[in-house]
């Protein structure tokens, strides 16, 4: 794209120039020459006046007082009928540019003036036009490196959020480019980031939902059938001991299919060195925050590894920081660390502001609660996302407002490919 534009401006400036060089150089060029003409035939006009004032008072011609309106290295030729030809000044040579202007009693004045010089200057003209051309050619350069780097940086910006967002980062980007196209793109892919993310929060509650509610139906039909399988009666006895024996199949095709679900969301997840993505995630903040006289302090375990989605994780840490920059306050703190628990590190994220008021925090993670304006849809997502990694984000820090997410150390266990549980048949 950069290239298209640079060729597009580069070759319309380039056509300009070489469409005005022509008619300018031509211009040039006939306009010496005929400066030089005006200047030759004013001085021969003046000459002529000077001899026909002598001719007048029928004194002989006298060279000696023009002598003053003849060029340098020209020559003076007077010509009368019936008279010797009168010359004064230097042979101007073969080539020459002459004027000639007429006296009283049939004669004529001739000036004569090499036309070296004039072919010089012609020459200097024409000079000045293609070096007034390549000048031009090069600041059309300079303007459309400029343009093009102005307008491929936020084209590459703008397909860069689009991968992000595919790749499901859908933290909103309030860069803007001062190109009303580019930033109607940008609002767009913006609108269509907080769609997604309520549909995605949206799934997530009705996965839950649904799993719960299923729970519950099936463990009190399980307790019914339990009971009956103690009934005096033995075919009723037979039957709710068959009934509960599907029951407990579905059950575990139940946890089969919610696992299986939980690990194809989990299917981006990889192992992720944290010492090399939380630097590159903790730069765009470490901006905003220096903005506001503030400060992102890091701090990292070597070797320190992860599994997790890095969209995901990258939108869960804008969160947490976005968090901290809207209604915290004083420097920042993006740790981490190996966890307390065998097999997880901890990722928090600490502020020097007021804290969590203590009847906020219990509903700090549901969707559409915010005790500061906001829409509350942030930390509801960011848990979402968490969870759908296999780990866990909570509030581990009231009084000095600290968010810890949990994720799992990779294993060589962990499978890439999810496999789905095979359809059961009843018996």
């Amino acid at each position: 794209m950069r290239r298209r534009i640079l060729l597009a401006i580069l070759l319309a400036v380039t056509v300009t120039g070489a469409a005005l060089a022509s008619p300018l150089g031509v211009t040039g060029w006939l306009l010496v020459s005929n400066l030089a003409r005006e200047d030759l035939s004013s001085s021969a006009q003046r000459i002529a006046a000077i001899l026909d004032d002598q001719l007048a008072d029928n004194r002989p011609l006298d060279l000696q007082q023009v002598r003053a309106a003849v060029p340098q290295s020209g020559e003076l030729t007077v010509q009368q009928p019936g008279k010797p030809e009168l010359t004064y000044g230097a042979n101007p040579g073969s080539e020459v540019v002459v004027e000639t202007v007429p006296i009283a009693r049939g004669g004529t004045v001739e000036l004569a003036i090499p036309a070296g010089p004039l072919r010089t200057r012609q020459w200097q003209v024409a000079m000045a036009v293609i070096l007034l051309v390549v000048l031009s050619v090069g600041t059309g350069t300079v303007v459309a490196t400029v343009t093009a780097r102005r307008l491929a940086k936020p084209l590459r910006h703008v397909a860069d959020r689009a991968a992000r967002l595919g790749g499901g980062d859908f933290k909103p980007d309030g860069r803007r480019y001062e190109v009303a196209e580019l930033d109607m793109v940008a609002d767009a892919l913006d609108a269509s980031a907080t769609a997604l993310a309520q549909l995605v929060q949206r799934e997530r509650q009705l996965v839950g939902d649904v799993s719960h509610q299923l729970r519950s139906r099936l463990t009190a039909l399980q307790l019914r059938l339990e009971a009956l399988t103690t009934h005096p009666d033995a075919e009723v006895a037979e039957d709710a001991q068959a009934a509960q024996e599907q029951a407990d199949r579905l059950a575990e095709a139940l946890d089969e299919l919610l696992a299986a679900a939980r690990a194809a969301s989990e299917v981006g997840a990889e192992p992720v060195e944290l010492s090399t993505v939380l630097p590159e995630m903790s730069e765009e903040w470490r901006q905003l925050l220096r903005a506001e006289g503030r400060q992102l302090r890091l701090r990292v375990a070597d070797g320190l590894m992860a599994r997790a989605t890095p969209a995901r994780l990258r939108e869960i840490i804008g969160v947490l920081l976005d968090n901290s920059l809207r209604h915290g306050a004083g420097n920042v703190t993006l740790t981490a660390r190996r966890g307390d628990t065998e097999g997880t590190v901890v990722i928090e994220v600490t502020d020097s502001g007021a804290g969590v008021p203590e009847e906020l925090a219990p509903h700090i993670f549901e969707r559409g609660f915010s005790g500061a304006g906001s829409f509350g849809v942030g930390l509801a997502l960011a848990r979402a996302l968490a969870e759908a990694d296999g780990g866990r984000l909570e509030l581990s820090g009231k009084t000095t407002a600290t968010f810890s997410l949990f994720l799992r150390v990779p294993s060589p266990a962990d499978v890439a490919a999810v496999r789905w549980p095979a359809e059961r048949m009843p018996r």
